[in-house]
């Protein structure tokens, strides 16, 4: 699933990380790029991303909970070291980092939010997601909600029983898939000038947010039919090594657009942009494969596990 939602943050950061340090002009008619990017991808994927942390955190800490005399402090020490590389992606490659954000909300919600009884953390999951649709397109309370949201379902067992039923994510997918298109209709109704309004902002923060749940249950459905190893083979490498792809593609991102693509990048075609992230994917794909036969974790992912247990991992794999 973090494989997954990766390549839809790359796809959606081509051409921000591209724009990184120009002044960009916008307010021409709205070709076939933007009107699929903005349908499909724009918003869609780092809900996931979002989740998907919170998760992962709650696991850490259980596991965490067993072997560490002070888990909380582990936890601690592992946001600290994911603010510091993430001011260091912010600083020396793109201002449009996502790191520093998730590292802040994760010290200042996520972390307390341990203390809490599992139905409150559910509760303050749920107003705050709602507060997000309420107020359009704030995404630091919308990743706060769903931290929070990811941490309750682990602490509430779904996540253990995530992959026993087929019918429930069939289900809630069909039903999130609905919800989602009349705030489409809404959304693809709004004129070039109407982007700076609320019921813009509304509009597509709740439509990334559905959509980010039906992309979501139709992958779990698929995980439940043949197509399980391929999907495994495809994003399982990229998944497990999330964190050195997320750098290593801003770098190769700028690498594309200063030497292969001309023009500014508001200019691209849909082709050039999606042929740019399947190329950086696919480089990503074999790279990570490689590495993850020869090794346990991606170098910055094996760094920040060196950082949070405050002791060396082993790297290589024995034969």
């Amino acid at each position: 699933m973090r494989g997954f939602a990766l390549c839809g943050i790359l796809l959606a950061n081509i051409e921000p990380i591209s724009n990184s340090g120009r002044i960009v002009l916008s307010g021409g008619p709205a070709g076939a790029k933007e009107v699929w990017m903005g349908l499909l991808v724009e918003q869609r994927f780092f809900p996931i991303f979002s989740l998907l942390f919170g998760i992962g955190f709650s696991l850490l800490l259980g596991s965490a909970t067993g072997r560490a005399a002070r888990p909380r402090l582990l936890l601690l020490r592992r946001l600290l070291v994911l603010l510091g590389i993430g001011l260091a992606h912010f600083l020396l490659l793109w201002q449009g980092d996502i790191l520093t954000i998730y590292a802040t909300v994760g010290l200042l919600v996520l972390l307390p939010s341990t203390w809490l009884p599992r139905w409150a953390v559910a509760a303050l999951a749920a107003v705050l997601v709602a507060t997000s649709m309420v107020i359009g397109a704030d995404r630091i309370v919308l990743i706060a909600g769903l931290f929070l949201l990811g941490s309750a379902l682990v602490r509430y067992g779904v996540i253990d029983r995530v992959e026993q039923s087929t019918r429930v994510p069939a289900l809630l997918g069909l039903v999130l898939a609905a919800g989602a298109a009349p705030v489409l209709w809404v959304q693809t109704g709004q004129r070039a000038d109407d982007v700076h309004s609320s019921a813009f902002g509304i509009s597509l923060a709740g439509t990334g947010l559905l959509l980010a749940g039906a992309y979501t249950c139709a992958l779990l459905v698929l995980l439940r039919t043949p197509l399980r190893p391929a999907l495994q083979a495809v994003f399982a490498p990229l998944g497990r090594m999330a964190l050195t792809n997320y750098l290593t593609a801003t770098v190769l991102v700028l690498l594309v657009a200063g030497h292969v693509l001309s023009g500014p990048p508001d200019s691209w075609s849909l082709t050039a942009v999606l042929s740019t992230a399947g190329a950086i994917l696919a480089a990503q794909w074999v790279l990570s494969t490689l590495w993850l036969r020869r090794y346990h974790q991606g170098p910055i992912e094996w760094l920040w596990r060196w950082a949070t247990w405050a002791r060396r991992p082993p790297l290589r794999r024995t034969p």
